[in-house]
């Protein structure tokens, strides 16, 4: 029934201007603002859509993923974009993340870094 309808996904923001600056100023992703949404084209043409919620709380878990090349340079090209990547150590999980905020070995390598409304993103090796 819905198998060709092209759905998206979408997730809260506090701060509609603090969210387009940072996704399209900080990200380079394409973005465009429509009845107080944004529009984040992405990569292949997917589509997600932030909304702003007065009553936002961020994600616990990763919503968006950005399959790159070399995670090693996408952390320092967003480093010096100001991005702060997220620093875990989850023994049960095997999960450690280096100084530089990237886990390696237990499957792709992989970055976390938040939004300004504090929803986990990342970058993670596109050829694990």
């Amino acid at each position: 029934m819905l198998g060709d309808v092209e759905a998206f996904s979408g997730f809260s923001v506090n701060d509609i201007e603090k969210a387009k600056e940072f996704y399209e100023g900080t990200l380079g992703l394409k973005v465009t603002e429509m009845n107080g949404m944004l529009e984040l084209r992405l990569g292949g043409g997917a589509v997600v859509l932030a909304y702003p919620k007065s009553n936002h709380e961020p994600a616990t878990f990763t919503i968006l993923n950005f399959p790159v090349a070399d995670v090693d340079k996408a952390v320092d090209d967003l480093s010096a974009r100001g991005v702060e990547f997220e620093q875990y150590d989850i023994p049960e999980f095997g999960l450690k993340t280096d100084e530089r905020g990237v886990a390696r070995g237990e499957g792709p390598d992989i970055a976390w870094f938040k939004d300004p409304a504090g929803n986990i993103l990342s970058v993670l090796a596109a050829d694990a």
